[in-house]
């Protein structure tokens, strides 16, 4: 895939000040906030940003290569995107566009249930390398179908959540409407005067809707409906009883996201699973918690070389992609960056935020004269 950013937005942050030019209050505020007092959601990038690394000038190098193998798998980078809910809240059609960008850049898109399409759409777009990401319904019946359709989609792995067994504060989303029952209100329908562009995609692609949860869905929900429905079908607490069914279920690669201490990576390993994403949800979910890449660092010398250690939450550009990785990260994901770049730009949105990335990364990799992904960790400063 050729590399080609749009030069007036070099940076991710320039991406996001964009975004919020174009979208409504209420779904950038979605996007952009933590929860609480967001105390953890810029912890998360300011602590990442105190690790460094030091370059070897005058060492033999023969090139650098983005190139990682993570499960077997060869990819172009070492970063893919996170499963994010509510994506076409915030621009209309944006989980097609990055599982698109995602395909021709070769690197991982994860499908979130609750997000605006289907498993099987994300499927076809990507031929079956789309990975899937459950929120633990409460019946059984409900999971086994869920999973049964992924496995029927071909997707390779299945990302299961244990960080969400309530869903957190978020005084943005309470204000605005969109906390669990939502609830339109005339502020939200101004918003949405104000941003045209955006209304008159939303009108082209259709009122966000949750595609893969539809076949189980009551026709005709109101919100209130709506906010019933969802507490009454996901249990977001795991444990290892409703884990085992899974591990016994899925026969491809399972990975569990939302590991912050040894206790559950030791669990991850006792279990079975083959993979784990150190991870806060972006700082959506405890606001007194460490960030991300504090934990990253024990669980990966302690267990890296049982699992598969990957990290999410606070990484936001291609350097914080190197700090991570020279930290202990197999593998890095984002959420965030890639939603303001689809936001900011629409259908060119994602392939530009990736070559941004690829961009950054590669030159990071250069300046430290680090040939491979796997020698970042030899140029951390400890």
């Amino acid at each position: 895939m050729e590399i080609k950013i749009d030069t007036r937005y070099p940076s991710i942050d320039d991406l996001r000040t964009r975004a919020q030019q174009k979208i409504p209050k209420f779904a950038f505020e979605y996007l952009d906030g933590g929860c609480n007092e967001d105390v953890n959601l810029h912890r998360n990038t300011s602590e990442l940003r105190e690790v460094q690394l030091k370059p070897n000038y005058l060492r033999d190098h023969h090139g650098s290569s983005l190139k990682t193998k993570l499960f077997g798998v060869e990819y172009d980078a070492p970063f893919g995107i996170s499963p994010v809910g509510l994506q076409g809240l915030m621009w209309p059609n944006s989980p097609e566009i990055l599982a698109k960008a995602a395909f021709d850049h070769n690197v991982p898109f994860i499908l979130s249930t609750v997000t605006t399409t289907s498993i099987e759409r994300a499927a076809e777009i990507t031929e079956g390398k789309s990975w899937f990401q459950l929120y633990h319904p409460t019946e059984n019946r409900l999971r086994d179908d869920i999973i049964k359709r992924a496995e029927a989609a071909e997707c390779p792995v299945l990302v299961i959540l244990c960080d969400v067994p309530t869903f957190g504060f978020r005084p943005r989303d309470v204000r605005n409407g969109l906390a669990m029952p939502p609830k339109l209100n005339l502020s939200n329908v101004l918003q949405v005067f104000g941003r045209p562009h955006w209304g008159l995609q939303t009108l082209k692609h259709g009122i966000p809707a949750f595609k893969v949860l539809e076949p189980y869905m009551p026709k005709g929900l109101d919100l209130n409906q709506l906010g019933k429905f969802m507490n009454d079908t996901f249990s977001g607490r795991l444990n290892e009883e409703k884990i085992k069914p899974i591990r016994d279920m899925w026969k491809g690669k399972l990975v569990l996201k939302g590991v912050a201490s040894d206790y559950d990576a030791e669990e991850a390993i006792r279990l079975g699973i083959d993979g784990i994403i150190v991870s806060n949800h972006g700082g959506r979910q405890l606001d007194a918690g460490q960030s991300s890449i504090k934990p990253l660092a024990t669980i990966a010398e302690k267990y890296g070389d049982q699992i598969e250690v990957m990290m999410d939450s606070g990484v936001r550009s291609g350097p914080d992609v190197a700090r991570a990785m020279a930290s202990g990260a197999k593998f890095t994901f984002m959420g965030r960056s890639f939603m303001y770049g689809v936001s900011a730009l629409g259908k060119n949105g994602g392939n530009h935020t990736i070559s941004l990335l690829k961009t950054e990364l590669q030159q990071v990799m250069e300046q430290l004269n680090c040939e491979k992904t796997s020698d970042f960790k030899n140029h951390l400063i400890r």
